[in-house]
């Protein structure tokens, strides 16, 4: 029969991943491809997925991840996924069309939103064309061929196990990203339904993570050749997910640096900013919150830049290399997001001295990228910690952007805290998921240990690099 283990989907913004984890949290085997984006010719900015594409290739994945992963017997399966993205389901059961977390297909009708104050008192966050509501606001103006079949909707990780098990269900994580729902109350909103013309009809019921939906499908049972006691598990946002993956306590600071950084907070009370820098969503247990601000795409700059500066090279390599730089040479600001500026960077780049110097290496230009990161991150942390006082010693982090020691190193000088990570960092979101699995299975799984702490060093060489930073920060925004 095999060890028994989970089988884990997740649909990030920039890849899919399936992955076969055993319950103590090893990871037996993963298979990775690209998100298949179009762009919608229909809006200025707007980018979309095809379902059923996206189904073949995830099922593709699937098959791949269990062939490299020996003799297993799948006691259960779950999903995780980008927050803010969903799929438009139809009146027959079909999947019509996927809109991302980065398709702004809504942006035309932001301001026609009548009291964004009263939507961030109850939706935990400002309304913009990021959150879901407004992407069916801007399906239903200028799509009216799908908006009239269109009969409910599904986040991304949702939507996954729907195909997987034929139940319609929305996770109270995914549910916080919609603007459509009452994260104090822990219930969808009438009232926020308003403020966008929706109706209610279209929400479908809730369901808590690490919950059975049920067994799955016959017909997926046999596609993937796994037993039909396989289990559907409720999974979750890919942030919180990855957060569950280090069991960290209420109070702990948490930053999941992956495509995007979210620096997070635990807290055990429905919490918002007077200033509206903060996020509240629920988390994937039955009582918790989760306080967050956002730096942006830090992680996708990261990994696009290496593409070009090291593309046949590990990361060990780039570390390698920085160890024989320093900051004289390069200063970077590439577009993160603060929580106090009002506006996004949408302009950035690197500056350095001219002539340019016969000492400029491609490791400046990394050393660059990473600083910029870290002050982005610290300054987000700055914020959170304005609106609930962080006293404790250290951080948590994972993400795969965390393979960096160097990052590490600058977060811990700059918040002046010991930085940890997990064994199960770089697989943060699949392992999470598995532990959900876990506790829907009643299964006493493996502890995650600690497995690598950076303890700051004295701050005092380290300002100046950090004011060298925001004046060149300050040089892109006048561009902008």
């Amino acid at each position: 029969m095999g060890q028994d283990a989970y089988l884990i989907i997740d649909v990030g913004t920039g890849n899919v991943r399936v992955a076969v984890v055993e319950p103590s949290g090893t990871v037996l085997g993963v298979a990775r491809a690209d998100m298949p984006y179009e762009r919608d010719e229909a809006y200025p900015e707007s980018i979309y997925f095809e379902p059923d594409h996206l189904w073949q290739l995830i099922v593709g994945l699937a098959k791949t991840a269990l062939a490299d992963s020996g003799t297993v017997q799948i006691r259960a399966i779950t999903a995780t996924s980008q927050r803010e993205g969903i799929v438009a389901i139809g009146k027959a059961g079909q999947s019509m069309i996927g809109m991302p977390n980065i398709d702004h297909r809504g942006r035309e009708w932001e301001d026609s939103i009548a009291d964004k104050n009263r939507v961030y008192q109850l939706a935990g966050r400002y309304p913009t064309s990021l959150f879901s509501a407004l992407k069916l606001v801007g399906l239903r103006e200028r799509r009216k061929e799908l908006w009239s079949e269109t009969a409910t909707f599904l986040s991304i990780s949702d939507w996954v196990q729907y195909q997987l098990s034929g139940t319609a269900r929305y996770e109270h994580s995914q549910a916080s990203e919609t603007l459509l729902y009452d994260v104090a109350a822990k219930q969808w909103s009438a009232e926020l339904c308003g403020f966008f013309d929706l109706d209610t009809a279209l929400l479908p019921p809730l369901q808590s993570a690490g919950t059975v939906l049920g067994p799955v499908l016959p017909g997926m049972s046999a596609e993937l050749g796994i037993g039909l006691d396989a289990q559907v598990v409720v999974g979750g946002a890919d942030t919180q997910l990855a957060v569950r993956s280090l069991q960290p306590s209420v109070d702990d600071v948490v930053i999941v640096s992956g495509t995007t950084t979210p620096i997070i907070k635990l807290v055990d009370q429905y919490l918002t900013d007077e200033q509206q820098r903060t996020w509240t969503n629920r988390h994937i247990d039955e009582t918790g919150f989760i306080l967050e601000t956002n730096a942006g795409v830090t992680g996708l700059n990261y990994q696009r830049l290496k593409a070009i500066f090291y593309p046949n090279e590990s990361y060990e390599i780039i570390e390698t290399e920085l160890a024989g730089t320093d900051h004289s040479h390069c200063v970077a600001a590439l577009g993160s997001l603060l929580a106090d500026e009002k506006t996004p960077l949408i302009r950035g780049g690197f500056l350095f001295n001219t002539p340019v110097s016969h000492q400029l290496t491609r490791a400046d230009f990394v050393r660059a990228t990473l600083w910029d990161m870290a002050c982005s991150i610290y300054e987000n942390y700055r914020s959170l910690c304005a609106v609930t006082p962080h006293t404790e010693s250290y951080v948590w982090t994972c993400g795969g952007g965390l393979q960096s020691r160097t990052l590490r190193q600058y977060l811990a000088n700059l918040t002046q805290k010991t930085v940890r990570i997990r064994n199960t960092y770089q697989q943060a979101s699949v392992v999470g998921g598995a532990f959900l699995c876990n506790d829907a299975l009643g299964i006493l799984g493996m502890a995650p240990v600690t497995g690598d702490e950076v303890r700051p060093e004295e701050p005092e060489r380290f300002r100046p690099l950090y004011e060298a930073w925001k004046k060149t920060r300050n040089v892109f925004k006048t561009m902008q």
